[in-house]
């Protein structure tokens, strides 16, 4: 008799962390629901029932579903209180930019310019993306400086942007075939306001899905420490500040961890199909071909490569050749950086965490020779040792709890390529000290640390703060980060938590 009353309790409490994290989760894909639905619908009862729906079908699913075993072991009095203030952290942030992206007069719900990104509320990278879309098949050149911007007095002037409600237009500078995207959103979409409520849906959306993906790779010890330490990625600012200005970095890393778990799932088409999107989006990702190419996944790699040629040819027969025309004229630019307009402006580059921007960040120091060619000389060589370490880690034997730790490596390794990379460059970095740190026991000297080093790499400087060189100095601080984090994920070997290797074949 005393078993028959005293089990039901244990259960429950057992199941209680579960009920928590199936609540977490209902909350943030509430809130991203909510804003997709007012972007294709205008209505904000709509949008509310539907949102309390799909909250209340995640929290179901999540509880009858968990994502993982949780494994009381792994995990610590100090880690559940970090995750429990970090969530709520998280929840908070998200309903506060939430609201700015329904309603754009509400400025004081957005990540101010001394926080996150270091960008005033009126910046949107998602602007570029708007335009173009609905550009591409009309104008001569997508690239065109003058379709952004106000033309330039002189070749070094500051950027005089052109505007789209109250914010400011940004730059386009991807390749062609991603307007495959925003301009099938805004067939459903046409006004920007809208447009971007939806591209907000998406964007957290995907980020959420991302972190759940490839915590279900883990095993029950790896899986439960990554899962608590997860809401650390999304309370920090520059993870928000990112989902305000409707930047597409954050999405791209996302969308290819998806496709990596994907194709180690054998899901061919699926994990094909983002990837490939995402490498003709970006670029940068294209790296893992090369990954997959050395660890002899020929299927893998088919399908991928099936898919490039199949949107190439869908988004050619959407807008025709001349943006791709316009887009091998721009690319030589592109990757020399002589097309970014914040070379311009000594506050922009000094925010600047690419590699080869390094070299053109000397100049602000009185370094001779610190130009265009210079950085473009260290981007090349940059590339060849990127290149060489994806071989190198590519030919080892990983077990499953290695491999999302190589990818995402991989990807940040790549993306530092990138003439031209602003403070959303440490959005995947902070995912990854998660992911390491859960391949630890979480003690609270671990703990100190991470909590150090997310703090490090949230360092804010705002465009217009102090002197330029000053804030190259200061981002010295998360730029060390971003070196330790990814040597000790080359470096990582958490073979104790017991999966079997797997080999390069398929």
């Amino acid at each position: 008799m005393p078993t028959l009353t005293t089990q039901p309790a244990r259960t429950a409490a057992a199941r209680l962390p579960d009920a928590l994290i199936a609540s977490s989760l209902a909350c943030a894909f509430g809130i991203f629901a909510f804003a997709g639905v007012m972007g294709l619908t205008g209505s904000r009862v709509a949008s509310l029932i539907v949102a309390v729906g799909i909250a209340a079908f995640v929290a179901w699913f999540f509880w009858r579903r968990p994502i993982i075993p949780l494994d009381e072991g792994a995990s610590s009095r100090a880690l559940n209180v970090i995750s429990g203030l970090a969530t709520i952290a998280a929840l908070f942030l998200l309903v506060r930019v939430c609201i700015f992206i329904i309603n754009p007069a509400q400025v004081g719900c957005a990540i101010s310019p001394s926080r996150g990104l270091g960008l005033v509320s009126n910046h949107s990278c998602l602007s570029a993306y708007y335009v173009a879309a609905r550009s591409a098949a009309a104008v001569p050149n997508v690239y065109a400086y003058e379709l952004y911007a106000f033309p330039a007095e002189s070749p070094t002037s500051l950027r005089k942007p052109r505007s789209i409600e109250s914010f400011n237009i940004d730059a386009y500078e991807y390749p062609p075939p991603f307007l495959l995207l925003p301009r099938a959103l805004a067939i459903v979409a046409p006004d920007f306001l809208r447009f971007r409520m939806i591209w907000f849906a998406l964007n957290g959306a995907v980020i959420l899905i991302g972190i759940l993906a490839v915590v279900r790779m883990l095993g029950p010890v790896a899986g439960t420490r990554a899962l608590l330490l997860s809401p650390l990625v999304l309370a920090s600012d520059l993870v928000i500040g990112t989902l305000q200005v409707g930047n597409l970095q954050a999405m791209i890393f996302f969308l290819t961890m998806i496709a990596m778990v994907l194709l180690a799932q054998r899901r061919y088409a699926a994990g094909g199909a983002l990837l490939a999107f995402v490498t003709v989006s970006k670029l940068f990702p294209g790296l893992l071909l090369v990954y997959l190419l050395v660890r002899r996944q020929w299927r893998a790699l088919a399908w991928t490569s099936g898919m490039i040629a199949a949107l190439v040819v869908i988004s050619l027969l959407d807008t025709g050749w001349t943006p791709y025309k316009a887009f091998l004229d721009h690319l030589p630019r592109l990757l020399g950086g002589e097309s970014f307009p914040a070379f311009r402006n000594p506050g922009a580059f000094a925010k600047n965490y690419s590699v080869p921007g390094m070299a053109f960040k000397l100049q602000l120091f009185g370094v001779p020779g610190a130009s265009f060619g210079a950085m473009k000389i260290v981007g090349w060589i940059y590339t060849l040792v990127v290149l060489a370490i994806t071989v190198i880690v590519a030919r080892r034997t990983l077990n499953r709890e290695q491999e999302p730790l190589v990818w995402l490596t991989i990807l940040i390794l790549a993306s530092l390529r990138s003439p031209f990379l602003p403070a959303y460059a440490v959005v995947p970095v902070l995912w990854l000290l998660t992911l390491l740190a859960a391949t630890v026991a979480p003690t609270v000297r671990m703990l100190c640390g991470v909590l150090l080093a997310w703090l490090m790499l949230n360092i804010a400087m705002p465009q217009q703060g102090p002197d330029p060189r000053l804030t190259s100095v200061i981002l010295l601080l998360p730029q060390a980060v971003i070196v330790i984090l990814i040597v000790l994920a080359l470096r990582s070997r958490p073979d104790s938590l017991g999966r079997a290797p797997v080999s390069l074949g398929v």
